[in-house]
Order: structure tokens, then sequence, then C-alpha cells
């Protein structure tokens, strides 16, 4: 991110996971429950949000960062050592997440203790029990084999994983129309590619990881298991505004006023 910034990179694919300290309003989409499962209107939402395409722009360019396109990358699983039911089943477990305060606050709000780690030292920090569990997209399970350190996969339906696409702003700036119709028509492109190809792959990877690991149980939280976890994701909604200001709570408003704009 700092050397898209600085121009020794023309172009970056980073999730506003780690985007949380350079622009604070992009923690919103570590807001639990707040995206839709429905991957439908998940697509939808993500390619007509004004919020997206037209206030994050802005947001991003003041960083020097043209933002070309947000877009899904599945739902977020919980992968730990012990079964999850409830909170209560989070309580003091060391919980690896991104270096982002909200999410880290998250975590706190639904009883575990966050562990901000490197994605580098995931793997062996559960391998060694330095941590008990994670977070990441179902495809990401398998193709980083952290089902191998962990025995339990939870879906709670708190969220779905963001990731963006940015140039560095002086770079795009300095090309000529037609150059920047190519960045932007192949932006477009992707991301209806990537919301087709992704829909089919956190069950293809889920199936693959069953048979890399028979004995690997994989658990979708009913509505009364997930009362306690949106319970607390009203905590910290209020924890994302205290964080953001005004500007964050105009982002999180237009966030909601777009997903019921692209509900149907």
């Amino acid at each position: 991110m700092e050397q898209a910034q600085a121009g020794i990179l023309q172009f970056v694919d980073q999730s506003p996971g780690f985007t949380g300290a350079l622009i604070p309003e992009a923690q919103v989409f570590f807001v639990p429950y707040l995206l839709p499962t429905d991957q439908n209107h998940l697509a939808r939402f993500f390619k007509e949000s004004k919020a997206i395409n037209e206030d994050f722009e802005e947001l991003y360019a003041e960083q020097g960062l043209e933002l070309l396109v947000m877009f899904p990358e599945g739902e977020v699983a919980m992968t730990t050592k012990e079964p999850v039911r409830s909170c209560e089943d989070l309580n003091e477990v060391k919980f690896r997440v991104m270096t982002n305060p909200l999410l880290v606050e998250s975590y706190k709000a639904f009883g575990a203790t966050p562990t901000p780690l490197p994605w580098g030292e995931v793997y062996g920090g559960l391998q060694t029990n330095i941590i008990q569990g994670q977070e990441n997209p179902t495809f990401f399970l398998y193709s980083t084999k952290l089902y191998e350190v962990t025995d339990h996969i939870t879906y709670t339906g708190h969220n779905n994983f963001t990731t963006a696409v940015m140039a560095n702003k002086d770079f795009f700036d300095g090309l000529g129309d037609e150059d920047k119709k190519v960045i932007e028509d192949a932006a477009a492109s992707a991301f209806d590619y990537i919301v087709e190809y992704q829909k089919g792959l956190a069950d293809s990877e889920l199936k693959k990881i069953m048979e890399a690991k028979p004995e690997m149980t994989v658990t979708v939280l009913t509505e009364e298991e997930r009362a306690c976890f949106k319970e607390a994701a009203v905590d910290v909604e209020k924890t994302f505004i205290e964080m953001t200001g005004d500007s964050g709570k105009a982002i999180l408003d237009q966030l909601k006023a777009d997903l019921e704009a692209t509900k149907n």
C-alpha cells in the first residue's frame, strides 16, 4: 500500500482490512452483519453502491490512490481448534485478526482474545497453539492449508471478505483518456468474472478440504445461535462511529441506503 502511494508500484490489490489505519472509514466493511449473505444482492450492491463508487473513491484519492474497483471474495468462516456454537465458546480463545482496529473490537465483542498478526505468522501460530483461531473466506482456507492446523469451520454469517484494486493516483491521472478507459473497462470485466467465479468457489473448496481432512467439522450456525454475535454487532457499529466520527457515520448511513436500494 505504501509503495503504491509512493508510486513505486502502479497498482495494488488489498483488502480494506489493511487500510483501516490509512482510511478509517474503510473499516465499515468489518461491521458484523452489515453485508448480506445473498450473493446476487451482494454483487448488485458492490456494482451500484454510491458509497463505494463515489464516496470511497474520494477518500482513497485523498491518500494518493485511485480506487478502481471493490469486490466480494466470499463469506468469511471462522476456523478454530474447538467447536464454536456461541460467543461463550470463544471465551479466552486467542483469535488471529488482521491489524485492523475495528476487527479487534469485533472479536473482543464476540468474546475472544483478538490477536493481530501478520499473515505470514498465522499457520505457524496455529500449529504451535500461540493462537487457536482465525477467519478467512473458504477458498483461502483450502489454498493456504489452514485446515491442517485447525479442526472446526464455523459459518456465523457475520461478514463477507472485501478486496479493492487501486492505482497510484499520479500515475493514473497522467494517463491518456484511452488508457484510462482500458483500465476501467478491464476492472469492470474482472468484477463481473470474479463475482460469478467466486459463487461456486466456497462449495468446491470446502469439498476439497473435506476430502483432505474428513474429520474436519463444518457448522452453519442457526439464527438462534447467531443471536449473541448479532447482539455484539450493535456495539461494534457504535464503536465504528466513535472511531470515525461524522465521516464514518455518513459512510455507514450511505452503505445502508445502498444495501436497501439494491435488495431487488
